[in-house]
């Protein structure tokens, strides 16, 4: 009964999230933040244990896999569009992947944290199941190189869109590969509902930036550590 529960909670949640941000659009109405706050909420209060909703949310989590397999359709029937932007795809996801971990570093680095936060920090723009396999290599504690991820995700999918426009930057190709290289998926979920080119630039520039991240991490945390 806790699974049904908490399958239902998680489902109706996000439904009145998604309510929430197109009555009254914010980045603190965002649906992933806004309903990953009210859920945690819900199951303190609830005393509902995370291993008493852990079942739900494999079942929920497990959804995901062909989700993100179905982004495969919008990058196929764009193709063409990927061809002709392919020189400067390639150089924004190199620029934007070295970007990202520099900015990680240098914060470590002036804040002075300890290699134990410098590691995590190193892979918070990659997708989740990517970031730990890479923090195994890198011996990063997997749990806190997964919070990292997910706050950047959240992050970006609350404050991305914004700050494009806020640059003026309004070309769907340029939007989606900055939300996929820099947020994930979580960003990739938020770039899908601006358009068809955005989800597909999205979700083809977080795979690729994962990929591109697991190469040269290990050589970069090598160095420095």
């Amino acid at each position: 009964m806790i699974t049904l529960y908490s399958i239902l909670l998680t489902i109706g949640v996000y439904l009145f999230a998604r309510f929430l941000t197109q009555k009254y659009p914010s980045p603190l109405t965002s649906p992933v933040f806004l309903s990953t706050v009210i859920i945690i909420i819900i199951l303190l209060v609830s005393n509902i244990s995370y291993q008493e909703y852990k079942p739900a949310k494999a079942i929920l989590t497990y959804l995901l896999g062909p989700a993100t397999v179905s982004l495969a359709v919008p990058i196929y029937k764009n193709r063409e569009l990927f061809i002709k932007y392919i020189g400067a795809a390639v150089a924004g996801l190199f620029i934007g992947s070295i970007s990202t971990i520099a900015a990680a570093l240098l914060l470590a680095k002036g804040l002075h944290l300890s290699n134990f936060y410098l590691l995590g920090l190193t892979v918070k723009s990659v997708t989740v199941p990517v970031a730990t396999e890479i923090g195994g290599i890198i011996h990063g504690n997997v749990s806190l190189i997964a919070a990292y991820v997910i706050i950047t995700g959240m992050i970006g999918a609350m404050f991305g869109a914004k700050l494009l426009n806020w640059f003026k930057i309004d070309h769907p190709f340029a939007r989606g590969l900055a939300i996929g290289t820099i947020a994930h998926g979580i960003g990739t979920a938020e770039a899908v509902k601006e358009g068809e080119i955005q989800g597909a630039v999205s979700g083809a520039a977080m795979g690729i930036a994962a990929v591109f991240t697991s190469f040269i991490v290990p050589y970069i945390i090598n160095f420095i550590i």
